[in-house]
């Protein structure tokens, strides 16, 4: 079996003056724009201040488009500046588009307007319609909520919901407050909202996924997600892919571009990575958040300790000294050139990728229940594909918590399994539908009971896995041969299931144990892994063996990427459906041929085999390959 190192430089193929060329003509496969407080853009104002660091920005990043914000916290930029600013910019080739915060004081815990005041409302009319003088563009930074409770909101909430009364004030505002005065101030302007990386709770604020994306011209997506292990948000690197797939579900075509800013950036690579996972899901724009992060020095600290082995984004390479076309010679200081040269490096092989294929999940509007888990699945190898209706072909679909939300999940799933298609069910979603029917498909009780296990059995033949740690999990009961372990918990003389399969119909109904806490997914072995993503993925042409923390990103053209987020060398097994003979590596151009064949072995469907390619990946590093 042939095993091939990722080859981490994009530099070395095309060498230094080709990629360094790339800042002053742009990129093939998508556009960059930085967003500019309106704290800067006041500054604007004094071109002797903008000029020199503009200058340096852009001698280390493209950018084509920024955006100048008229208000934030209740600092306006005046008219005059703007028309001034937008002068400046253009003269340069770059395109100019307004921005919008809707805080009184991003400090105060990020307090934002109240729409039940009518001053309040007064203003947030005044400052849309100042914005839309001056631009055709117009978009809406993270904070077009309301987290208000004044005594004004708490009388027109009278008996509903803080959840059902925000969705409704929002959308009232957002028809009368935004994009009505905008239209008849500019009937030219795109009014676009950004929706922030917090999707799961967004109804509760008043974030409205369902009547917003269609009022609006445009949507756009936060895919920042900063360091999971650090306090805060605990978002998955993941999500920084599959919010973007999420939400251009929402809005196809609609979905203008991901944002990502520094916030919280550990590492230079960590930053990068957010970057590129916005890109892989192939988003049109990437806004890099903000004009005066981008002007950040680059410090000691920002080179990671797995740097040492020289992963695909490459520090010491990345800080090297460059001469533009026109002969300056620029010395990379700030995160700027963080951002360019992952573009550089990305926009290679970009325009190679066909349309991005995943499992498909379903999260209806306004649901809550197992919050974010579709991003542990996808830091397991498991591409995700959620979508807001609920999915009728594939052949396998996936299906949390947040399902509940649908009053007809049941009847949904039992149509789909009567029709011959599986359906793989949470944990969470087992307990949720209790009662509810869905013991009419399978009889299995979710108890209270909760097990430590280290050990498993997966697959037919039972071979034995070993977790790392003590894993907490939700003790699950079934009949004997009514249904059937898949993969099966141990804990001594007795064990629980895993992933459990029961027929039904046509088809059969899966049911994943999810641990206690969702971290303890990564937890799980490697023979547990591989035996769920078999299961799981028979709609897709390609899934991986290895371990956890390794994600997988298919495409429709017969090519895929396969991504560590782990701090060591790592030895990844990629399994191609039947057909496919040999893997290249669309960067370094190295060819991998099969070095065996796997059988994919579920009860209820035909045996599959495929070839078996082994692949070996730095830290924080991925391979991008085309099957043949």
């Amino acid at each position: 079996m042939k095993k091939v190192l990722l080859v981490s430089l994009l530099v070395v193929l095309m060498g230094f003056n080709e990629l360094f060329s790339q800042i002053e003509k742009g990129y093939d496969n998508f556009e960059v724009s930085v967003y500019a407080r309106s704290y800067e853009v006041k500054q604007m104002d004094d071109l002797k201040w903008l000029e020199p660091i503009w200058d340096m920005i852009s001698s280390q990043v493209h950018v084509d488009k920024i955006y100048l914000e008229t208000h934030r916290d209740m600092v306006i930029v005046d008219e005059k500046t703007l028309e001034k600013v937008k002068k400046f910019f253009n003269s340069r080739g770059v395109k100019t588009a307004g921005g919008i915060t809707l805080t009184v004081s991003e400090m105060n815990r990020f307090e934002t307007y109240c729409y039940s005041n009518p001053e309040h409302r007064r203003k947030v009319k005044e400052i849309i319609e100042l914005t839309a003088r001056h631009f055709d563009e117009i978009i809406l930074d993270d904070f077009f909520f309301t987290d208000c409770k004044c005594e004004l909101c708490i009388r027109d909430k009278g008996d509903m919901s803080w959840t059902d009364f925000r969705l409704k004030q929002m959308t009232e505002a957002a028809q009368n407050l935004i994009i009505g005065p905008a239209k008849a101030v500019n009937p030219r302007v795109k009014v676009v909202v950004k929706y922030p990386n917090w999707y799961e709770h967004f109804q509760g604020l008043g974030f409205n996924l369902e009547t917003e994306p269609p009022l609006f011209d445009g949507i756009y997506t936060g895919t920042e997600t900063r360091n999971a292990n650090a306090p805060g948000q605990h978002l998955q690197e993941y999500l920084g892919y599959q919010i973007f797939r999420y939400f251009e579900n929402i809005k196809p075509g609609g979905n203008g571009g991901g944002w990502v800013d520094t916030g919280g950036m550990t590492s230079a690579d960590r930053y990068a990575e957010q970057l590129w996972l916005t890109l892989f899901a192939k988003a049109p724009e990437i806004t890099l958040f903000d004009f005066r992060q981008m002007q950040r020095t680059l410090r000691p600290a920002d080179r990671a300790s797995w740097q040492d082995q020289k992963p695909v984004f490459d520090y010491d390479e990345m800080i090297k000294p460059y001469t533009l076309s026109n002969g300056k010679q620029v010395t990379p200081t700030t995160v700027a050139r963080a951002a360019g040269y992952t573009f550089e490096m990305v926009d290679g092989f970009l325009g190679k990728l066909g349309k991005p294929l995943g499992i498909q999940g379903y999260r209806p509007y306004h649901s809550t229940g197992e919050d974010f888990l579709h991003n542990y699945l996808g830091m397991i190898g498991l591409p995700m594909d959620l979508k807001p209706e609920f999915p009728e072909d594939p052949r396998m679909i996936i299906l949390t918590e947040s399902a509940k939300f649908d009053p007809d999940i049941v009847k949904k799933i039992t149509e789909r399994l009567m029709e011959g298609k599986d359906v793989t069910i949470t944990s969470g979603l087992l307990k949720a539908l209790s009662g509810k029917g869905i013991e009419d498909i399978i009889e299995l009780e979710y108890t209270d009971r909760k097990a430590l296990v280290t050990d498993f059995s997966a697959g037919m033949f039972g071979s034995a896995n070993k977790a790392s740690k003590e894993i907490l999990i939700p003790q699950i009961m079934y009949l004997t041969n009514d249904s059937w372990t898949d993969v099966e918990a141990l804990g001594g003389p007795v064990g629980w299931p895993m992933l459990h399969q029961g027929r039904y119909g046509k088809a059969s109904l899966f049911v994943l144990t999810i641990p206690e806490s969702f971290g303890d997914l990564y937890q799980l072995p490697e023979g547990v892994l591989n035996r769920i993503r078999d299961v799981l993925s028979p709609d897709l042409k390609f899934r991986i063996e290895g371990p956890s923390m390794v994600s997988l990103f298919v495409y429709d053209n017969n090519t895929l990427i396969v991504e560590s987020f782990l701090p060591e060398e790592t030895k990844v097994k990629v399994i191609a459906g039947s057909g496919i003979t040999k893997l290249t590596d669309m960067v370094s151009g190295a060819v991998m041929a099969a070095g065996g064949k796997t059988s994919s072995m579920v009860w209820g469907r035909d045996r599959s085999e495929g070839s078996s390619f082994e692949i070996t990946l730095k830290p924080h590093s991925f391979v991008v390959l085309k099957a043949e």
